[in-house]
């Protein structure tokens, strides 16, 4: 697609008005610079009419490009999110719609789309959740650089480990940028921070002392006006093209969910989008029409082209380019579809909605069905199976379902590390996904709003574990058990707390206990191994040992623990063969060349 003579004449004009550089001009290309602000509720930005927090750097957007009043992600979680910000298509489309799973090669990205054309590459994220060699494998695809966390951050705090403040995200983008004038840019920046727990730093954290998510926005929104003030200051910002967009939103206690992840309401569905073009702004321009995150991929290539339109035909996405909305020769909202597998990983049923000319419909084991012109907060179910919308909105699924490639199984490949990374964050352990995705049916499976408060239970119970409160934690996961007996990630949970704290027969209970409702769950079964051992019990430590690594076999300590096992039941042969698989796994360890040692009497 050529570049339109007006947009082209406008990107002239800014770079001569935008003074001179010491560095070469910039080529007839953009720079691109997308901003991904993560759990930010369109609703709680000041330029969507909330009128308890100033967002100026978000408003100041408003002035110069356009403000998209009705923007939907199809997914509530981060890395599927953003994944389908950068490929174009819906989860079940690119297939990560877990934490880990491998995104396929099959499937091109911004980056990579964007160095074909020439574009210096560069990605600065905001939380482990998006590195791309643990928990985002394949998302650093095309990027020249790609800001990953350090292997080893301080375990004593969650900055630098899990976490980093959106002003030193920013600090490392400019210092990229500043050593690589010459672009064209496509750069990445992601703010994590209005993700709980919420800790605005100061001075926000007194300003909004009695509402932290909107301190944590407010902060997000300064930091985000300091790298707008770089870029103006060394010309970039009149020539290029900014994206600002929330990755999902927040629950904050509607529908009784308190973060995000289970539902799929417009509470964490509906995010801000403000887009800048190239050129100077011309003022406030807002598009009421719906349109999807899907479309952000279409339109920064949209806006980028230049002797590239045949390579465009090639591509497929889920999305369309935004730009017809710009000019004017479009203003029909676009259907907005959504999805979540992440009630999988409690035993709970996936979600999938259907968002289309101000209705909505959400299928679920208790399907529903809303006007949102009348009752835009979702609270007044009118599911019937015989409505023309709901008949309308299935078909619609089901087409997408029979459209969808009926590839291999891309499992989650996560160590143990990444999965205390992964709690850390708040967020279930990819391990305790169990067997619950083997459900044949998954309308069979329990209706996630019968069993929120539980899941808002173990989320605070992961993150009072984090913050070293492990009696905060009990109480939390007591009380999950106290509603679901049979609450696999409670007793887990538990028993991975009373690991910690020493206490081996009651790690022991709660893991036998997990390991009855899923006796295949490696994890579990590695941890009542090692509380078995402890209490003495080695038949059962083996067998959960061995049971465990069938399923994960690269746990070195676990392959030590077993080796030692299997020295006390006096089985130097078997003991031997854990400790060679242990030294294949690490040919320095100090315990497994002692174990060794002490196998010498295996007679083969």
């Amino acid at each position: 697609m050529r570049f339109p003579a007006i947009i082209l004449c406008c990107l002239l004009l800014a770079e001569g008005a935008g003074g001179q550089r010491s560095t070469p001009a910039h080529t007839t290309l953009p720079d691109v610079f997308l901003v991904t602000i993560d759990t930010l509720r369109a609703d709680h930005v000041h330029c969507y009419g909330y009128e308890k927090i100033a967002t100026p750097a978000l408003d100041s957007l408003t002035h110069d490009g356009v403000r998209f009043a009705q923007a939907f992600t199809p997914s509530p979680l981060t890395n599927t999110s953003h994944t389908t910000i950068f490929t174009g298509l819906l989860p079940s489309s690119h297939g990560v719609t877990d934490f880990g799973i491998p995104l396929s090669s099959s499937y091109p990205t911004a980056a990579e789309l964007f160095r074909q054309r020439g574009y210096k590459t560069a990605a600065f994220i905001g939380a482990v959740i998006l590195d791309s060699k643990s928990l985002a494998p394949g998302l650093d695809r095309g990027f020249d650089f790609y800001d990953n966390f350090p292997p080893h951050g301080d375990p004593k705090t969650r900055w630098e480990r899990v976490e980093r403040r959106g002003g030193e995200v920013v600090r490392h983008a400019e210092q990229w940028l500043t050593a690589h004038p010459k672009g064209p840019h496509f750069v990445w920046v992601h703010l994590y921070d209005p993700h709980d727990p919420y800790e605005p730093p100061a001075p926000f954290s007194q300003a909004y002392k009695d509402r932290p998510y909107d301190g944590e926005i407010a902060y997000a929104d300064s930091v985000l006006g300091n790298f707008l003030a770089f870029l103006k200051s060394e010309h970039w910002y009149n020539g290029a093209m900014i994206i600002v967009v929330g990755d999902h939103g927040e629950g904050l206690g509607q529908h009784g969910e308190d973060t995000h992840g289970i539902f799929l309401y417009d509470s964490t569905t509906h995010v801000p989008l403000l887009l800048k073009p190239p050129g100077p702004g011309t003022g406030i321009k807002v598009v009421e029409a719906q349109v999807r995150t899907t479309d952000l991929l279409p339109t920064m290539l949209a806006f980028s082209s230049n002797e590239n339109s045949d390579q465009d035909a090639s591509l497929k996405f889920d999305g369309s380019s935004l730009r017809p909305l710009l000019d004017g020769t479009e203003s029909v909202g676009r259907t907005a579809l959504g999805e979540t597998d992440y009630p999988l990983r409690f035993g709970w049923a996936p979600l999938r909605s259907v968002r289309r000319n101000g209705q909505k419909f959400i299928e679920a084991p208790r399907p529903e069905f809303y006007d949102l012109a009348a009752d835009p907060n979702e609270t007044k179910n009118l599911y019937a199976p015989w409505n023309v919308d709901v008949q309308k909105s299935r078909e619609m699924l089901a087409d997408l379902r029979k459209s969808q490639p009926k590839a291999a199984p891309n499992a989650a490949t996560v160590s143990e590390n990444t999965l205390s990374e992964l709690k850390a964050l708040g967020y279930l352990g990819a391990a305790d996904a169990g067997s619950a995705t083997a459900v044949p049916e998954p309308s069979l499976l329990p209706d996630p709003k019968d069993h929120i408060e539980e899941q808002n239970l173990l989320h605070a119970a992961m993150l009072a574990a984090e913050d070293n409160r492990p009696d905060a934690a009990r109480v939390a996961l007591e009380r999950t058990l106290a509603a679901d007996p049979k609450s696999f990630a409670a007793l887990h949970q538990l028993g991975e707390l009373e690991v910690q704290s020493g206490d081996w027969r009651k790690a022991a209970t709660h893991l036998q206990a997990a390991h009855e409702l899923r006796p295949q769950d490696a994890s579990v079964n590695l941890l009542l191994g090692e509380a078995l051992a402890k209490t003495g019990d080695l038949a059962g430590a083996r067998d959960a040992l061995e049971a465990g690594l069938k399923v994960s076999p690269g746990q070195l300590a676990d392959r030590i623990l077993l080796g030692n096992v299997y020295l006390d039941l006096k089985n130097a042969c078997a003991a031997a063969d854990q400790f060679e698989a242990a030294l294949l796994l690490s040919p320095q360890s100090a315990e497994a060349k002692a174990g060794l040692v002490k196998s010498q009497g295996c007679t083969r």
